[in-house]
């Protein structure tokens, strides 16, 4: 088929001003999709992104984010799901179209908890930050400025009058080639991150921060925006659930796919309370290894940790008249009076249970969760040991938990760079004497059922008798599957865990 000149230009600038629409391959999503669509695309477009964004979330406990093998799995995974990722690729408006389109649903489905709106901003902080990496250099500006985002790139001039300033007080510039290194100039409000770290050089008012440091600004305005935009779409939501089309796929979308919540009692009953101790040491992650050993020390613990610990312990089958005994024996050993248990501290587990009060049944605490909320302050011991202990004193924790020095060493590196859940797998991979754990770890129940499954053999964990069982020895080194193969069952298990939305979808 010829095209006439006229045609061919016509054709040009229908491209261009498609392509106007989405000028890069990451955004902030500052405005809402206005065109129609078909409710068949909308469920598709749902469902590839719930896809994406669990990619996502397990890749980054399987892999250090940001190293190549962390990017290659990433890059792979939105490929797949023809998503845009790159700049400078062709027929780039169809996969930017659907990001942006996708975003938004997902938006109408997780804006309905707390649990729901840390999730998805989690996740597509992530993903945004595997784009911005990616990202030319030579894009960078537009892409600020078409954010909102008013940081400049100083001249090189200017860089090179402040130059040792710059360098003395930014240590992500250690080993990087100066000349080459772009240097933005932004309020010091916008960086107080990094003012609090003293990873910054300020002057006038100003932050003077290297690209390589710039990103972290970037996930903070975002971070803002969208939980911002989701507090608002939250207010909306009744309108849009009137909708008799809509409503049951929202509802289908926000009640699945974030992960196990482990609320289901499964093992409920099947652990004595005698088991307690030996689990701890054997099976519990070192958050809740942390908490048993400071109850049993001091025989009491503050509100947060009786939350995180009660609800984890509850998890793993405890059930509501074993936690009651449970908590009131040890209470009662730190002088408590039985009748101060009964009146101040036994409502609470029953309301835990959703046996007072809304009748709300509480699910265990992921590490989410744990890590981003309610940080410890002193004489508490909730929390992450990885994300919210002094580098010093975790050494000293993992020494008592006979961790070899090579071990600590690699633990504390990846702790280092903020890689909390990976170091944790880590810890799992150590105490379990395997080389790769075979799962991408988000929550402390899953460590324990991880742990027990290993040790177990895959059986059902079996309560002991009033005469204790002699301790059957830890099993020999065991050879699981490498990280590729890993993240092969990762995914045909995820594929199966959407396998079922698809078909909601498709009735």
């Amino acid at each position: 088929m010829e095209f006439s000149g006229r045609l061919r230009k016509k054709l040009r600038l229908a491209c261009d001003q498609k392509n106007a629409c989405y000028p890069h391959s990451l955004q902030f999503y500052l405005q809402p999709p206005s065109e129609n669509i078909s409710l068949i695309e909308f469920e598709n477009l749902a469902i590839d992104r719930v896809k994406l964004l669990k990619a996502v979330e397990n890749l980054g406990v399987s892999y250090v984010k940001g190293t190549e093998q962390y990017q290659n799995k990433l890059e792979a995974e939105i490929r797949k799901l023809k998503f845009s990722y790159r700049e400078n690729l062709e027929d780039e408006y169809e996969p930017r179209r659907r990001d942006h389109i996708s975003h938004f649903i997902l938006r109408l489905a997780y804006c309905q908890s707390e649990d729901l709106r840390r999730w998805f901003i989690q996740q597509e902080m992530d993903l945004l930050r595997f784009r911005f990496n990616i990202l030319p250099k030579d894009k960078i500006q537009n892409f600020l400025k078409d954010s909102h985002l008013h940081f400049e790139a100083i001249s090189d001039e200017e860089k090179t009058l402040r130059e040792q300033e710059i360098i003395a007080s930014s240590p992500s510039l250690n080993g990087v080639k100066w000349e080459s290194e772009s240097v933005y100039k932004i309020p010091f409000a916008d960086a107080l991150d990094l003012f609090r770290g003293r990873r910054v050089y300020l002057e006038d008012g100003f932050a003077y921060v290297p690209l390589k440091d710039i990103v972290a600004i970037i996930l903070n305005e975002f971070r803002a925006n969208l939980s911002k935009a989701l507090a608002l779409t939250a207010r909306s939501l009744p309108t849009v659930q009137s909708d008799e089309r809509l409503q049951p796929l929202l509802n289908h979308l926000s009640h699945s796919y974030t992960g196990q919540d482990y609320s289901t009692q499964r093992n409920a009953g099947k652990i004595s309370l005698d088991q307690i101790d030996s689990l701890s040491t054997k099976s519990f992650p070192p958050c809740m290894r942390q908490l048993h050993k400071a109850l049993r020390d001091n025989h009491h613990l503050r509100h947060g940790g009786r939350m995180q610990y009660g609800l984890f312990l509850k998890g793993i089958g405890l059930t509501l008249e074993q936690a009651l005994q449970f908590w009131k024996q040890e209470f009662i050993k730190g002088k408590m009076d039985p009748d101060k248990f009964d009146k101040g501290y036994s409502y609470n587990i029953r309301h835990s249970f959703g046996k007072e009060g809304k009748r709300t049944d509480y699910t265990p605490f992921s590490c989410m969760k744990i890590i981003l909320t309610n940080p410890p302050s002193q004489g508490d011991y909730h929390g992450c040991p990885f994300r919210h202990s002094d580098p010093e004193l975790l050494k000293q924790k993992l020494q008592a938990f006979k961790i070899s020095p090579t071990g600590i060493s690699q633990i504390l590196d990846l702790v280092k760079g903020t890689h909390y859940q990976v170091a944790c797998q880590k810890y799992f991979e150590m105490t379990h004497n395997v080389d790769d754990c075979g799962f991408s770890l988000n929550h402390p129940n899953q460590f324990f059922l991880e742990s027990q499954r290993l040790l177990t053999g895959g059986k059902d964990i079996k309560k002991e008798s009033s005469q204790p069982e002699t301790p059957q020895p830890k099993p020999s080194v065991q050879k699981t599957r490498d990280a590729a193969s890993a993240l092969a069952s990762l995914n045909s298990s995820l594929e199966t865990e959407l396998e079922g939305l698809e078909d909601y979808f498709s009735n």
